[in-house]
């Protein structure tokens, strides 16, 4: 029976030859199994050996540096932690990365949501006041008693894959064409896609140089959108035409230095007073304000947010620094902050510290949130952030959808789903997911009239309708013969752009060059929806 030999595993080194003479230094010989070939590290090794061979034969004694590996978190060595792929390794002498608090890992978190979601207990004040009644009596009527039932889009319908040459930033549906979906990518394009056709779309390359951060529609005339751009640029397009026109410009001379140069990020429109609304990276008060929103009941209130790690409440009335009415404490950064559709009572928002807050109402107690739900979207960089946004067709102003940042395991497949949760309770509603779609989704957004989600994963666009409707529109096409999955073109019809690589979108991509077709694949394997009760 032969002996199994045991390696030493050796850390790297580095060897530098001295260039004059010095004493010869001790050298540690390590056992070398013949028995076995040699590794690519082994090569490795097996080349320093012969150059410290050279360097002894010319009587140069070698400089030796060793590399020991650290945790890339801690920065400490004897473990490893961080993301491997999709997946998280926890480091040892740091807080879980889910919920921010010690004890436990990430995979043994109680607040994960593949079992369910938890709220964090926050302490409130019994504040019973005027305002308090008016609210009961006058905008309390608005929501419904009985929540209506969810119908959840669960399944891909079709999709556009590539269509942009970067990440998907930004989406918007028409306000009166249901099947026209706006997008904005990192590169500054904006896409016009008819998905109820397929294969209309169109790609607009000369209107922003930078990212769009933001879309809205003109209140007077459908056909024309503002938006607002990291090139500090608020561009009013023509969508039949592709005409762009700059509204505002807050670099006239160009680059000066990133100390001056100004980025427009957060953008809405108060209809009622007619004005375009438009924060840069300074912000009001000297702070980056990365998000802005009108009350759809009171016009005159605004909602920001933004890197100081606030949300605060405005009046438009009195826009004076340091005059905000509220001001909503984050631990982190704020990536959004949006009043709820139909009664502008509630506050939802979106913080870097893995926590989705909710406020009941904004006449009650704002020093703390109603709810703290615990969701995976702290990321590093290169992703759009993520933005958990109201259904604007749910009565009870209670169902919200956000995409899920850490991967978890579906049959053996690593997934980013894309979660649906009752803010009232925090209960996870649906997750929702395709085995085609293996990219983070962090752009979500719900159609206000039909039963439609669209997410951008990547440079790739997908509709999602739920089951039955789905089945209903496969029938249909099938008689008509229609494929409902296509691949983008942006670099044809004309338009003023070139289709070039993003390196950091590269890994981003599921397809290959040939692609996948989800509906050839959809008997074997279908969109997976998980529901709580």
């Amino acid at each position: 029976m032969g002996l199994t030999r045991n390696r030493r595993k050796k850390e790297p080194e580095i060897v530098i030859a001295r260039d004059t003479e010095s004493s010869s230094s001790e050298e540690e010989e390590e056992e070398d199994d013949d028995d076995y070939p040699l590794s690519e590290s082994e090569k490795g090794d097996e080349a320093v050996k012969i150059e410290l061979e050279k360097s002894k034969a010319k009587g140069k004694a070698p400089i030796t540096v060793k590399l020991k590996k650290v945790c890339k978190v801690c920065k400490q060595p004897g473990h490893e932690a961080g993301f491997k792929g999709a997946t998280y390794i926890d480091c040892p002498m740091k807080p879980c990365f889910l919920c921010k608090m010690p004890g436990h890992t990430t995979m043994s978190c109680p607040h994960r949501v593949v079992t369910d979601h938890r709220i964090l207990p926050t302490s409130h004040r019994n504040t019973k006041n005027p305002i308090d009644f008016v609210f009961m009596r006058q905008l309390q009527p608005r929501i419904p008693p009985i929540k209506p039932p969810y119908v959840i889009p669960d399944q891909v319908h079709c999709a556009v894959i590539r269509y942009h040459s970067r990440r998907v930033t930004c989406l918007e549906f028409h306000p009166t064409r249901n099947n026209i979906l706006l997008s904005g990518d990192k590169k500054g394009q904006i896409g016009v896609w008819d998905f109820a056709k397929v294969y209309e779309k169109s790609v607009y390359g000369n209107i922003h140089s930078v990212q769009v951060n933001n879309m809205r529609f003109s209140p007077t005339n459908d056909d024309m959108v503002y938006s607002a751009s990291s090139d500090g640029n608020i561009g009013y397009t023509d969508l039949e035409t592709g005409t762009s026109s700059t509204l505002l410009n807050l670099n006239p001379n160009g680059w000066q230095g990133p100390t001056t140069w100004k980025m427009l990020y957060g953008l809405d429109i108060n209809s009622d007073k007619g004005l375009v609304l438009a924060a840069d990276n300074f912000g009001l008060l000297h702070i980056k304000v990365v998000g802005l929103d009108c009350n759809p009941v009171h016009p005159e209130l605004l909602l920001s947010c933004g890197n100081d790690h606030f949300a605060r409440i405005w009046d438009m009335r009195k826009l004076q620094p340091g005059e905000s009415l509220n001001d909503l404490a984050h631990k982190r950064v704020v990536n959004s902050a949006y009043f709820s559709p139909s009664s502008g009572t509630k506050i939802l928002t979106t913080s870097q510290d893995n926590r989705i807050r909710v406020w009941d109402s904004i006449f009650g107690d704002l020093d703390s949130p109603s709810r703290e739900i615990v969701h995976s979207h702290d990321f590093n960089r290169h992703l759009t952030p993520f933005k958990a946004e109201w259904d604007p067709k749910d009565a009870s102003e209670s169902l919200i959808v956000v995409g899920r940042y850490i991967s978890e395991n579906y049959n053996g497949a690593a997934l980013h789903p894309i979660d649906f949760i009752d803010s009232s309770n925090g209960q996870l509603v649906a997750e929702v997911m395709d085995p085609n779609i293996t990219t983070i989704t962090p752009v979500n957004k719900l159609h206000p009239r039909d039963d439609v989600l669209a997410s951008g994963s990547s440079r790739s666009l997908f509709i999602w309708r739920p089951e039955e409707k789905t089945e209903m529109v496969e029938e249909k096409e099938k008689k008509e013969k229609k494929i409902v999955i296509c691949y983008g073109d942006s670099d044809k019809k004309g338009k003023k752009q070139k289709r070039g690589s993003d390196d950091e979108d590269e890994d981003d991509d599921m397809f290959s060059s040939k692609g996948k077709n989800i509906k050839a694949k959809a008997k074997t394997t279908k969109s997976t929806r998980r529901t709580k009760a």
